[in-house]
This record gives C-alpha cells, sequence and structure tokens, in this order.
C-alpha cells in the first residue's frame, strides 16, 4: 500500500491519522495543504519528519531546512521548530519516548 493513498488533502487544513501509538511512541501521518503549518514549539521526545509527497520549509533551531519527497529529519526532544508548506505535502512523523 502507498501510504500517500491514507489521506487526501483538504482544502485550507491539515488532517493527519495516528497509525501506531505504543508506550514507546508514536506514528503519524500528515496531509498539510499548501499554505498550511505549525508554529513554532518543542516536543518532549525525538521527532523523525519523513516527507513522503510535496514540498515544505521546516525550521529547526534557526535553521530553514526546504524538504521534498524521501527526505528526513531528526528533531531532537526539546528543540524548537516549526513546518509550513510551501506546496501540499505528507509527512510521517515518528515521536521516540
Amino acid at each position: 500500500m502507498n501510504i500517500n493513498n491514507k489521506l487526501n488533502y483538504q482544502e485550507d487544513a491539515i488532517v493527519s491519522s495516528e497509525i501506531v501509538k505504543q508506550d514507546g511512541g508514536t506514528v503519524t501521518f500528515f496531509a498539510f495543504d499548501k499554505g498550511q503549518g505549525l508554529s513554532e514549539h518543542t516536543a518532549p521526545y525525538d521527532a523523525l519528519v519523513i516527507i513522503t509527497d510535496g514540498k515544505a520549509e521546516v525550521m529547526l533551531e534557526d535553521k530553514k531546512h526546504i524538504m521534498q519527497k524521501d527526505d528526513h529529519l531528526l528533531m531532537p526532544k526539546g528543540a524548537k521548530h516549526s513546518l509550513f508548506a510551501l506546496e501540499q505535502f505528507k509527512m510521517i512523523l515518528v515521536m521516540i519516548k
């Protein structure tokens, strides 16, 4: 199964689907419409972002990363980060406790 078929883009929205939820962490799939994003925040766990479609700008500790399909980035726990959809994009977020 192609992971990108799990969620459809929705106009002016961010949609998500939790794939795995266990004591050791979670895996969540997201679809961001162009122009949508998450403002700067931190997470209490390490997080791995894997882009599966489209293009996004990810800010990690004031460093800009332009990411597209097949790119990945590890965000250490407590690191400030934000995301912005330069075009529609989908990603897998793995949170590791």
